[in-house]
């Protein structure tokens, strides 16, 4: 899967997927990926999908679009790595498609296996998995204030951007015969070069051996070869040849945790100025501190990306929160209450009071399989759907019926919805309800006596479940003095540390023992004994509860 990462600005690190053939950039909230920023067009740029190959597309913004620092006119297509440049915002664009070039800071870096005698005798290694292996005292006392100022600067890092050129910058200050280097990280078992260093800006290609790389992460171990055009580790090897690399140093980037995330490279083309046995534990020293830091770094980034992800779960919860009632409606006939607890941010479980004609009113309770945002979403579109039900039909099985209907017309798989409707008619002293495979309302007399219907007899199908389901409705006296409760299974199927489940005759039993006609006691009491049931048990489901009183 693609993805874009922003680089800098104040959502630096937020990575956006590429799930569709199109993702616009720009400033209008509508985007796709909403850059925000005020020299940015409204409609700035758009990143397209051909099969296996990604494009970047300018608007015609007025400030361009720019890809490694050039103006992209037209179409231009991605590579793996590329800076794409939206006025001051850089996006790093990753593919999942398998290829052998990544671009970092401007320069290619090439990926190549060549062999590495695994036989051969190794001149020195450290192994910084040890803990003994690495000590912070180098060769001289300029290297040591080096690795101090290292220490200091990479402590008050936070982004990778920041950390990796730090790192090397050192390290070219230290090791003055380097002419390049870069860092690796291993990402997905994918070796990704994320920084690159030229001593001298001689070419704009580096080629790394990965088996090198490998065998340093796999190992934990820092090798140095004094002459690698020479030494019998790299004979194969075209990248050593190619570009006369005379000796190089590489040390594995080592966690807190033990795990090698990466490796540290440097060499040099002057066979005069080689690297020595005693320079590994100045690199691993450096790439020591470098782990530290660059773990920090992702555990930064990883918290932007949870913060903004709060912020957008929030946001859902204010949008689910605008399609439930907002208050009771206040009607002489009956007086209401209701309870609403997702599972999570956001949930699946809806209730709804609509005011119909004749004085009547439609109390609506479903709960959407499963909770979250998938559930949450289907349900504010059940929550359209039912009102215009309701309006197009007099009468409610027929209104549950097109319900089905216009649900089932998207097509959803592995979705369902439980629903309950009660018309409540004041002036038949009635209510009629339709079960779509939710439990039945609980009615209690005003003469204390529970009416509990037979689910069999009472509840059709779920919603969902085909796209021509047919219901029935059922008329119930409803009195002066009677309270209806209508709730979903997160109330009945909550447990206690034993796992054992609430049930529905813990209910009626409360509501047996609370004879009173006040729907806000009744609702209450039942929250309450279900808190006390669960003994501190989170909630597994979403819970949903309304209690109605005839007055």
């Amino acid at each position: 899967m693609a993805t874009l990462i922003e680089n800098n600005g104040q959502h630096a690190g937020r990575k956006h997927r590429i799930l569709r053939r199109e993702y616009v950039l720009g400033r209008h909230p509508e985007c796709d990926i909403v850059v925000e920023a005020g020299a940015v067009s409204r409609h700035h740029a758009r990143v397209l999908r051909d099969g296996t190959t990604f494009f970047i597309e300018d608007l015609q913004s007025r400030n361009g679009t720019y890809v490694n620092e050039e103006l992209v006119y037209g179409k231009r297509a991605l590579s793996e790595g590329d800076q794409i440049r939206v006025c001051d915002i850089s996006f790093t664009f990753n593919s999942n498609d398998v290829t052998p070039v990544t671009r970092t800071g401007g320069v290619t870096v090439l990926m190549e296996d060549g062999e590495y005698a695994q036989s051969s005798t190794i001149m020195s290694k450290l192994d910084i998995s040890s803990d003994e292996g690495v000590r912070f005292s180098a060769s001289s006392d300029v290297k040591l204030q080096a690795l101090l100022e290292i220490t200091k600067s990479l402590g008050r890092s936070l982004s990778l951007d920041q950390v990796l050129p730090q790192v090397l910058n050192s390290l070219f200050k230290i090791f003055l015969q380097a002419d390049r280097g870069f860092i690796v990280l291993r990402e997905q078992n994918k070796l990704i070069a994320k920084w690159t260093k030229l001593r001298r800006e001689t070419t704009d290609t580096i080629r790394i051996s990965k088996t090198i790389v490998n065998h340093v992460i796999d190992s934990k171990q820092a090798i140095v070869s004094e002459d690698a055009a020479t030494d019998k580790r790299f004979d194969m090897s075209e990248s050593i040849a190619e570009f006369r690399i005379r000796s190089m140093i590489c040390a594995p980037l080592v966690n807190v945790d033990g795990v090698a995330i990466g490796a540290i490279q440097i060499d040099t083309i002057d066979q005069r100025k080689r690297f020595k046995a005693e320079d590994l534990e100045v690199l691993s020293s450096v790439a020591t501190q470098a782990a530290i830091a660059i773990d920090n770094a992702q555990l930064h980034e990883r918290a932007l990306a949870q913060r903004e992800l709060e912020r957008d779960l929030q946001l859902a919860r204010e949008v689910q929160n605008g399609f439930l009632p907002k208050s009771v409606p206040n009607c002489s006939c009956y007086l209401f209450y209701d309870y609403y607890k997702p599972a999570n941010h956001v949930g699946g479980d809806y209730y709804d009071y609509i005011g119909l004609p004749d004085g009547k009113w439609a109390v609506v309770v479903a709960d959407v399989v499963g909770h979250g945002i998938a559930a949450s979403l289907l349900m504010s579109k059940l929550s359209a759907s039912v009102k215009f039900a309701l309006a197009s039909n007099e009468d409610p099985a027929r209104a549950m019926e097109q319900l089905n209907q216009t649900l089932a017309a998207d097509q959803l798989e592995d979705r369902f919805i439980t629903l309950v409707l009660a018309i409540l008619d004041p002036q038949a002293n009635a209510a009629t309800f339709v079960a779509a495979g939710h439990m039945p309302p609980l009615i209690r007399r005003a003469d204390n006596q529970v009416t509990r219907f037979a689910i069999r007899d009472h509840v059709g199908p779920a919603i969902l479940l085909d796209d021509d389901l047919t219901f029935e409705s059922h008329t119930v006296p409803f009195n002066v003095g009677d309270t209806m409760v209508l709730f979903t299974d997160g109330i009945t199927e909550a447990t206690d540390p034993d796992f054992q489940l609430y049930g529905e005759e813990r209910m009626i039993a409360l509501l047996k023992a609370n004879q009173t006609n006040d729907p806000t006691i009744v609702g209450r009491a039942i929250v309450e004994d279900v808190r006390k049931f669960t003994n501190g048990i989170p909630n597994r489901d979403d819970m949903c509860l309304v209690c109605i009183s005839r007055c």
